[in-house]
């Protein structure tokens, strides 16, 4: 875990190495149909469109408690790769796919507040990384 700026401040950021192209990946965190299949803490998604953009809404159904909250997707910057959202108003993570010269890497950005939550993003790392190198 390492600290450092993002387009939303000061962020704690986990990341990991994925050996596929960086477009499958950033296809993975952009398409809401397939969030459960890497989000840890996301068991079902209702969107108001199933890719992203910028103002994108729904309810994520948080895994284990069944509880549906709201989302809005704040930022969405396809050339850099990046989007972050807020969950139940809330500013939540911010998500990131980085070109490398061997496939990619995958990044999840959290706010400072939010340090306990690094394992969490770990797993969903690693999710994403075996998805993708299916």
């Amino acid at each position: 875990m390492k600290l450092r700026r993002t387009p939303q401040g000061r962020r704690w950021v986990v990341g990991g190495a994925v050996e596929a192209p960086v477009e499958a990946v950033w296809d993975l965190l952009v398409d809401t149909e397939r969030w459960p299949d890497w989000g840890p803490t996301v068991s079902a998604v209702e969107s108001s469109e199933r890719r992203i953009a910028s103002g994108t809404t729904g309810e994520v159904r948080l895994t284990g408690v069944g509880a549906w909250v709201p989302f809005e997707v704040g930022t969405v910057d396809p050339d850099e790769r990046r989007w972050d959202w807020e969950v139940a108003h809330i500013a939540a993570t911010g998500h990131r796919v980085r070109e490398r010269p061997e496939g990619c890497r995958v990044e999840f950005e959290m706010p400072l507040v939010a340090g306990g939550y690094a394992p969490v993003c770990r797993r969903a790392c690693r999710n994403v990384r075996l998805l993708a190198e299916e």
